[in-house]
């Protein structure tokens, strides 16, 4: 299975989930590696504010930033982290419980 692209900028890209949790389940990754955000914010100052304002920019292209949307960036292995390269997910357009997992 392919994911699909929705967003490149210059340093990252964001494509939706193959597993999406919700109607709108994008990641926006930094096209650099870094193993987790908080390597990603110690590396690369901007490149976190980058994130956000790509998975910001995407939820109002797919209309559910007025309506709320969850930003999740998952750091280590006892966060659930699985994929050890900083990725962003943007989770929205159906109400979400707290507290998650």
């Amino acid at each position: 299975m392919t994911a699909t692209t929705v967003s490149e900028t210059e340093r990252t890209l964001g494509f939706r989930d193959i597993n999406p949790q919700a109607p709108t389940h994008v990641l926006i990754i930094p096209k650099t590696h870094y193993a987790t955000a908080a390597d990603t914010a110690a590396a690369d100052n901007g490149l976190l504010d980058e994130l956000v304002s790509e998975a910001h920019r995407i939820a109002e292209e797919d209309g559910v930033a007025d309506a709320g949307y969850r930003l999740v960036l998952n750091t280590g292995t006892e966060a659930g982290q699985t994929v050890h390269h900083v990725h962003c997910h943007l989770i929205g357009g159906r109400p979400l419980s707290w507290p998650p997992g």
